[in-house]
């Protein structure tokens, strides 16, 4: 927890590695996964770097490998799951894998360039069929039609077509054409021939394959009879224009025929081909199939190696290469043995090694998590990543963000639904993982899913203290109350009080949660709303006065230990003066007024029981406090001999009230003025040494110290410039005045908890008195059949509105308080993460890309 605690130590480290070790090194510097480069060379543009030429090499091969898995998904050949990742291959395994590839390119392109061909003959063969047999048939109709009507326009078709004696000047053209431009082309057809062309058409029943994009194809089978050459060129002209193919038509029946089974022969004998080619490319790309994936990511690899290897500097000597990179600590030792297995994998005689360098620029953040505190971190990351040494909020977050996402869900029934779900997924993360879904709804959730586990686990513990399941209590402990009414009073009464001071109660608190009897009162909203929003406040009043306490590690860790008395102070002793104060009085008054009171110590009986809002109001107005029960029938009226309540809890409880105040208004004006005025002290008195030690040789250390870091860090040896007092003094007075106002924005904001929670509760009890006690009024069969519709019903619009949707609303409110609330604070979140050189990163972006 140490390491979640706050971001990891960095340090900024340059490395001397050797030309013949360079790659080996980076690659095992990938497969580790702990460092971020450096880009030494931002003036010098991608294609003048020293290894511009094997990264163009690497994107070749990639693009053969995605023509390659493109056509792998065209065949629908599955592609295996890769079991373990192979590790990058040396500079000298590029060139076979290379010419591998290049060759399964080659055989792929050539194979899909005769399919192709093969289904281009293919398909016109069996258009040409059709042209066949539709032209032949149109003529067995026209004979038909001629010996029954004696028309002379098709006994001159006919004898065109059969008998050379009877052959007129009429000619015809036959062939297909897409059956979406048949009315169109027909058309035209009529226009450019003012009706003098006769077109017979008949569809193709069956689609046919588009060769090169394997679309289905509806087509046309058309026939078109004409006189003269100039109509016939015309004719041809719309046939083109319109993409339709013609096909050779013999003018006798015999020859059609015979036509016919001469191009059947042929589709056979393609067939067999088209099979045995089918088959031949199906084995080729098994074989490709198990080995794509890991080609991708050999050469995916190689490429990042180059790429990273083109952020080096080459030496003068051109004997070594000159990396930087940011690295945690406690992660040195494994670079220094990645640097020397690098050199043995070469067989290297020159050691490569690091050296740590000091500079003044701010770090990466970098915090270790695992699968279990990574959602956390990310809901912190998303509201800004962490500034180098900064507190780190999702610590604390593990345990403060579903607490109070529970206080407003608390259900048990629809916190065990959460839990449930959030278990599945957390039991079957491998095989869940495994599967790259595209569906950003679900990716959220699952990974978020240990987030949803503890808000389940905690809504359940949350419902049972509000004793709550689906809008009804559970009588585990019994109840402490008891009714003192007779039978025939309970029966002629509709609503009757149970009188805490009396001889039938238990007097003694109930030993979890809720008495389940307030389930039947009345006045149970009533009761739900103060304790509810007293609760609400107790909670965010230690909320904030722990985010103001984390603001102290922040202070020691910049050296600034006096913000402590500055800044800290002032903040806690305001917090606590007012609003902590206000948490102690709902305390006084939850253990001094009782109903028990009612008889032996009427001052402190429910009738006196001060209004601690009302109370807190006048003690911040300095206004005298109001009498509990002037107003009331039970009291104030000195004439009926009533009771006149006590205005105060305690002895000295004004003289209290007007010193917190005071302390707390002295406050603001202190942290107003006092770290404007001691940054100004301050800086004057650090000038003032400046110039008085400007002929010391330590200070002469010091300035070729701050050039010699420069050396390596960009504008590390810059100075920030002064800031006027003018601008601290602004500055501080926004500070302040958020602070002040936030402190009362902030606690009422936390009664969201107290408003959600009863708006919860009260849609749960409205679903289960307005839908499901619907199925309760019949009996028999009917009842039963009813009551499964009903419960269907009520189930879907529990999980629909009562778990998602008041699920995601508890949710983004839990959120605020976290971001807004608690972590303006302490946290400023002006850092940049830490983002290494990782191979499994690269993998991962790689993926989603895709």
């Amino acid at each position: 927890m140490g390491d979640l605690f706050r971001s990891e130590h960095m340090s900024l480290c340059q490395l001397f590695i050797q030309p013949e070790a360079a790659y080996a090194s980076v690659s095992l510097l990938g497969e580790a996964g702990i460092v971020q480069f450096r880009d030494l060379n931002m003036d010098i543009s991608a294609f003048q770097r020293k290894f511009v030429s094997e990264v163009r090499r690497c994107e070749e091969i990639e693009r053969r490998l995605r023509y390659i898995g493109s056509e792998v998904k065209k065949d629908g050949v599955a592609v295996p799951e890769l079991q373990k990742m192979p590790a990058a291959p040396n500079p000298r395994e590029l060139i076979d894998l290379e010419a591998h590839i290049e060759r399964t390119e080659g055989e792929i392109l050539e194979m899909s360039h005769n399919a192709v061909n093969l289904k281009s003959n293919f398909m016109e063969l069996t258009e040409l069929k059709h042209v066949l047999e539709k032209t032949d048939a149109f003529f067995q109709e026209s004979v038909c039609f001629q010996q029954q009507e004696g028309d002379s326009v098709n006994r001159a078709l006919i004898g065109s077509g059969d008998d050379p004696a009877s052959r007129t000047q009429l000619g015809f053209v036959a062939g297909v054409v897409p059956r979406e431009r048949v009315f169109a082309f027909e058309r035209m057809l009529w226009r450019i021939s003012r009706g003098n062309v006769l077109l017979r058409r008949a569809d193709i029943e069956e689609p046919l394959n588009d060769p090169a994009t394997g679309n289905l194809l509806q087509k046309t089978v058309f026939v078109a009879f004409y006189q003269g050459e100039e109509l016939k060129a015309r004719v041809k002209k719309v046939c083109t224009g319109f993409h339709a193919t013609l096909y050779p038509s013999p003018a006798t029946s015999q020859g059609r025929l015979n036509m016919v089974q001469e191009v059947k022969t042929r589709l056979e004998d393609l067939t067999l081909v088209l099979n045995q080619t089918a088959d031949h490319r199906q084995r080729v790309l098994l074989t490709v199939a198990k080995e794509l994936p890991t080609w991708t990511v050999m050469v995916r690899k190689m490429k990042a190696i180059y790429h990273t290897m083109n952020c080096f500097n080459m030496d003068v000597t051109k004997k070594c290469l000159i990396g930087e990179c940011w690295v945690a600590s406690h992660d040195l030792n494994l670079i220094h043995q990645a640097l020397a297995d690098g050199g043995k994998a070469v067989g290297s005689t020159i050691p490569s090694f690091l050296n740590v360098i000091k500079t003044s620029e701010e770090p990466p953040t970098y915090n270790r998590t695992n699968n279990f505190t990574q959602g956390f971190q990310n809901l912190i990351d998303a509201y800004g990543i962490a500034s180098y040494g900064e507190v780190n909020p999702a610590l604390y977050t593990i345990i403060t963000f579903p607490f109070l996402f529970a206080v407003m869900f608390g259900d048990l029934g629809h916190g065990f639904i959460l839990t449930v779900f959030a278990a599945w997924m957390v039991i079957c993360e491998k095989k869940l993982m495994k599967k790259k879904s595209t569906n950003e709804i679900w990716n959220i959730f699952f990974g978020g899913r240990y987030i949803i586990l503890l808000m389940g686990l905690f809504s359940m513990y949350t419902g049972l203290v509000y004793n709550d399941i689906f809008s009804k209590s559970i009588n585990i402990f019994g109840s402490s109350w008891r009714q003192n009414y007779n039978r025939s009073t309970v029966l002629n009464n509709t609503m009757l009080t149970l009188d805490p001071s009396s001889a039938d109660y238990i007097k003694k608190p109930y030993p979890f949660g809720i008495d389940p009897v307030w389930q039947l009162a009345s006045n149970k909203i009533m009761f739900l709303n103060t304790y509810k929003m007293k609760l609400s406040i107790i909670i965010g009043v230690i909320h904030m006065i722990f985010g103001v306490f984390l603001s102290v590690p922040n202070h020691l860790h910049k050296g600034e230990g006096i913000y402590i008395l500055l800044e800290f102070l002032p903040q806690l002793v305001f917090l606590l003066a007012l609003f902590f104060y206000l948490v102690l009085l709902m305390f006084l008054k939850f253990f001094l007024y009782s109903g028990e009171n009612d008889q032996t110590n009427p001052l402190h009986g429910i009738h006196c029981a001060p209004q601690i809002l009302i109370m807190f109001i006048n003690m911040v107005l300095v206004k005298p406090p109001t009498v509990p029960g002037a107003d009331d029938n039970n009291g104030g009226d000195k004439s009926n001999n009533t009771l006149v309540c006590d205005p105060f809890m305690y002895s000295g409880q004004d003289a209290v009230q007007k010193t917190l105040v005071g302390v707390a208004l002295f406050c603001i004006p202190f942290m107003l003025f006092a770290k404007p005025l001691y940054l100004i002290y301050f800086k004057n008195k650090k000038l003032d040494h400046k110039a008085g030690s400007n002929g010391d040789v330590g200070s002469e250390m010091q300035v070729l110290n701050g050039a010699a870091a420069g050396a390596f860090d960009e504008g590390s040896g810059e100075e920030h410039e002064e800031e006027p007092a003018s601008e601290l003094f602004i500055h501080q007075v926004i500070h302040t005045i958020e602070y002040v106002l936030s402190t009362v924005s902030h606690t009422a904001s936390y009664l969201r908890l107290w408003a959600l929670s009863l708006a919860h509760s009260q849609l749960s009890d409205v679903l289960w008195n307005r839908v499901l006690t619907l199925g309760f009024g019949y009996g028999d069969y009917f009842g039963g059949v009813v009551l499964y519709i009903i419960f269907a019903v009520w189930a879907f619009f529990t999980i629909a509105i009562l778990v998602l949707m008041e699920g995601l609303s508890a949710f983004l409110h839990t959120l605020r308080l976290h971001w807004v609330e608690f972590m303006s604070k302490f946290y400023v979140g002006l850092g940049h993460s830490f983002q290494p050189f990782s191979f499994k990163n690269i993998m991962e972006e790689s993926e989603e890309t895709e």
